[in-house]
């Protein structure tokens, strides 16, 4: 008789725990993917209500190759399941001032903007770009997709910290740069993006320049809802098993060693691998006996910073806002001392600034005709900082909400419709999030690399670990990279 497959279980099924299913599968395991939401994607669900579409994840999609590839892995093709389209621009940046920059583009368009504020800051834009290549060429190409479970890994790249001067913050890395202060903070809230703070974020961040430059931002046809579906059917045609509205919780580890998973209706599943895509300081806390850990993983529990909170309001308008374009940072009048607010007084104040997403300037499916779809993201204090949510979810509702209205989205209080909000509560209820963080722990230096927690579990033999808490960190690249980072350390079934 022939030999049983070799097994494998991920639990969570955000992008890192997809790619690492999908990884593991073409290595010839039998993968089961767990995930306690009702729909794949973990943080990447979508929301619809009276006609409104909303994705609730990552809205910017930069290094497609890294989707690509696991499309490649079976010999298949991205683009015959989905489809990526180019925007332009970027981002536009709206200033308290209401003027606007508007970045992406050629490097033509940027400099044209840029010479609106700055003249003297166009050569110093082109230096910003060059240094940020020497950064992605060691940061991205060389060490993103690097185990760093060994720390003479990690002693091997210090000269090449030292050299890109990654003890630096991005705030920093930009000002070295550039004069004008609105380019500044244009330039700098790269790490917002990743649940940094600019001012503490290490400049090896800075490498989203030009990771940007290179490959653009781009869309998804129908949403990074659309995204997930694609991966979906690519994982049910290759034979990855999907338990959704399952939540696991404990491992079974004895000796540390990992041998499955413990669900929360007590049923054991036995497997020889186990990924956990899950929060890395939730995994630790909750689901793995203290006495199974090594005081290497309990140190960096004890000791974590987390990333800030996130409030996310959804809402549609009755009538269309065209001059509104894909994705917009409006910026309030304060810059360095809210965010000082935000991640280290962890108080929430009166003022904001916020990202605004409008899918309809791209794919008018996302609402009714003649509507606009929107959700507007405020970075806000994590659940350390005690706020009551129920309290203040709706008046930050109406704040958002008027200030819009007084600006970029005039009339907002009158159109507005079929609204809703999520908060940091609520990403501590729906993804297990430690403190109702955004993005896991945040992205200091001294929680990089090997200080970050490890792909290969610390001191528990057959687990691995996937997802914005592990090497290389958040955001759409770094969890898809994280899976890569798997896909080495782990041997082809036998």
């Amino acid at each position: 008789m022939p030999s049983p497959k070799q097994t494998a279980i991920v639990i969570g099924a955000g992008f890192g725990g997809i790619g690492s299913a999908l990884r593991l599968r073409a290595k010839g395991y039998d993968v089961t993917i767990i995930d306690q939401c009702d729909k794949l994607g973990g943080r990447a669900q979508t929301y619809e209500i009276d006609g409104f579409r909303h994705d609730a994840g990552p809205t910017v999609i930069t290094a497609p190759f890294l989707l690509e590839e696991l499309f490649q892995l079976f010999d298949k093709k991205l683009e015959d399941y989905a489809k990526l389209v180019p925007l332009s621009p970027w981002y536009r940046f709206v200033f308290p001032d209401g003027r606007h920059f508007d970045y992406g583009g050629t490097v033509e368009d940027t400099l044209k903007e840029i010479e609106k504020f700055e003249p003297s800051d166009k050569e110093n834009y082109l230096k910003l770009v060059e240094n940020s290549k020497n950064i992605y060429d060691v940061g991205f190409k060389q060490l993103a997709a690097k185990p760093f479970h060994r720390f003479s890994t990690m002693l091997s790249i210090f000269p090449h910290l030292i050299r890109l001067k990654a003890y630096q913050n991005v705030w920093s890395f930009v000002c070295s740069h550039l004069k004008n202060d609105q380019l500044r903070q244009a330039f700098s809230i790269q790490p917002l993006l990743v649940g940094g703070n600019p001012f503490s974020t290490t400049s090896i961040y800075s490498l989203i320049h030009y990771l940007e430059r290179k490959w653009g931002i781009l869309f998804a046809m129908g949403g990074t809802g659309a995204l997930v579906r694609a991966f979906e059917k690519l994982m049910q045609e290759e034979g990855v098993q999907i338990r959704l509205n399952t939540s696991v919780k404990s491992l079974s580890i004895k000796n540390k060693k990992c041998s499955g998973v413990i669900l929360d209706n007590g049923e054991e599943i036995k497997s020889d691998i186990v990924v956990s895509n899950a929060d890395p300081a939730f995994l630790y806390k909750n689901m793995i006996a203290q006495d199974q850990q090594n005081i290497s993983a309990k140190l960096k529990t004890k000791s974590a910073k987390f990333s800030m909170g996130l409030y996310v309001l959804y809402f549609g308008t009755t009538k269309k806002y065209d001059d509104v374009v894909h994705h917009t940072i409006w910026l309030g009048k304060r810059y360095k001392d809210l965010l000082h607010d935000i991640f280290d007084k962890k108080i929430l104040t009166e003022d904001f600034s916020l990202y605004l997403h409008r899918p309809t300037a791209t794919d008018e499916s996302f609402a009714p005709d003649g509507c606009d779809s929107f959700y507007v993201l405020a970075p806000v204090p994590n659940m350390q900082g005690n706020i009551d949510w129920e309290i203040e979810g709706p008046k930050l509702r109406d704040r958002i909400v008027k200030a819009l209205g007084d600006t970029i989205l005039p009339d907002l209080e009158n159109v507005i419709t079929a609204d809703f909000y999520k908060t940091p509560a609520d990403f501590e209820t729906s993804y297990s999030s430690v403190h109702g963080a955004g993005f896991s722990i945040a992205p200091l230096l001294q929680q990089s690399a090997w200080f970050r927690y490890h792909n290969k579990a610390e001191g528990i033999e057959n687990l691995y670990l996937a997802g914005a808490g592990t090497h290389p960190g958040a955001g759409l690249p770094g969890v898809l990279s994280s899976a890569k980072v798997i896909d080495e350390l782990i041997p082809k079934a036998a």
